[in-house]
């Protein structure tokens, strides 16, 4: 439904994201200039802001929850209202993908149709949790991921035919298992219902398999430019020993590996490091070793065997570097360090505490999340003379 000012009431109610609020520069805007004042404790030159040329439809992933409404004895399927667990009905997001929007909707018409069961958060009955669709923006793969409370599904043979039919390019129908009561929306378990649990997407000259529960970086387009600019700033060499922490499912370190000699990429989260073996495998990629522990530890001990990176890449999570893994950064004394951050405010801190030995020499930022607060941070440190 759309109000007299031109705005879907759905995007209003959301509050996934800002979109409602005001054009994309001027919002853009905002945010660059809440950044630029946080940076300036740390840096005084000017930042190069990486915007988008298209705003809208830039997410590669969708995630729905369902619902019953007992009132009109009907269901919802939609976004959770911002800091409610009331459903927002809508299969119409401005900022994912065409396409997610179209299956979503197909779904939730399918759900109806084969009166679906849906599940009751506060009755513990039900099957029928959540939809997630990926989609490959490069290669126009698409995944379908049923989400339910028990594996017992009805008609889910007729809903993967309907589906297929629908839509030629979906590739991976999954059924995921979540039966615990907590927030998360995928389960540990997954079965295949058609395809072979992955799809597959191009990230520049590279492929990537995305399974349903890998990490990929959800606005496609940015993340290639992201990763180019921190490769521009490395400005690596054939000789170039490198380090990538906090590596995920290695995406970045295929990216670094054909400009260096070698890449050791650090990840604590197992399945992660497992999706990034295959990775670099399926892009035969021989000069990277992924490596399972937590940075603050795996690092050191690294170092210590003899491996000494004179380039070091960090892209930690909101909560930044900590201290054990600043001192490992202090010990080692890299020539250089290329610091991605998703929060400028650890960010500075972080930088305050490596200036004892780094000076802060470049600083771009980059919208990944366009109608939303959150901005990206590339930099690159170099080693103090």
């Amino acid at each position: 439904m759309i109000n007299n000012k031109g705005v879907d009431i759905s995007c209003l109610q959301c509050g996934g994201c800002n979109i409602s609020q005001g054009d994309y520069d001027s919002i853009l805007k905002e945010k660059v200039n809440n950044a630029i004042v946080l940076l300036k404790e740390v840096y005084k030159k000017d930042v190069e802001v990486i915007s988008m040329d298209n705003a809208y439809n830039y997410r590669n992933k969708g995630k729905y929850v369902f619902g019953n409404d007992y009132k009109t004895n009907s269901i919802k399927m939609g976004f959770f209202e911002e800091g409610t667990h009331k459903i927002v009905n809508t299969t119409n997001c401005k900022i994912q993908n065409e396409i997610i929007n179209e299956v979503a909707d197909y779904f939730f018409e399918l759900v109806k149709k084969y009166k679906i069961s849906i599940y009751d958060e506060d009755k513990k009955k039900g099957i029928l949790r959540h939809l997630v669709v990926r989609v490959g923006v490069n290669s126009n793969e698409i995944m379908v991921i049923l989400v339910t409370a028990d594996y017992k599904l009805s008609r889910g043979k007729d809903i993967v035919n309907d589906l297929i039919a629908k839509f030629p390019n979906i590739k991976s129908i999954v059924q995921n298992i979540n039966e615990k009561e907590n927030s998360a929306v995928l389960g540990e378990k997954n079965y295949d219902l058609y395809g072979n649990g992955f799809i597959v997407e191009k990230l520049g000259q590279y492929k990537f398999k995305i399974s349903p529960l890998s990490f990929f970086q959800v606005n496609t387009k940015q993340t290639v430019k992201l990763y180019n600019k921190a490769i521009e700033y490395a400005n690596l060499n054939e000789n170039d020993i490198v380090c990538d922490l906090y590596c995920g499912t290695g995406t970045i370190s295929i990216f670094l590996a054909k400009h260096v000699k070698y890449v050791y990429g650090i990840e604590v989260i197992p399945d992660a490091i497992k999706d990034a073996k295959i990775n670099s495998q399926f892009n035969k990629i021989k000069n990277i070793n992924f490596q399972v522990g937590k940075v603050e530890f795996l690092l050191p001990k690294l170092y210590t065997k003899g491996i000494k990176p004179n380039v070091i890449v960090v892209d930690p999570p909101r909560s930044g570097l900590d201290n054990k893994t600043i001192q490992a950064l202090l010990n080692i004394k890299s020539d250089k360090i290329i610091y991605i951050s998703c929060n400028p405010v650890t960010f500075v801190d972080n930088i305050k505490a490596l200036n004892e030995k780094y000076v802060l020499d470049k600083v771009s930022l980059v919208d990944m999340f366009p109608f939303t607060s959150h901005i990206e941070c590339v930099s690159i440190l170099k080693l103090k003379e």
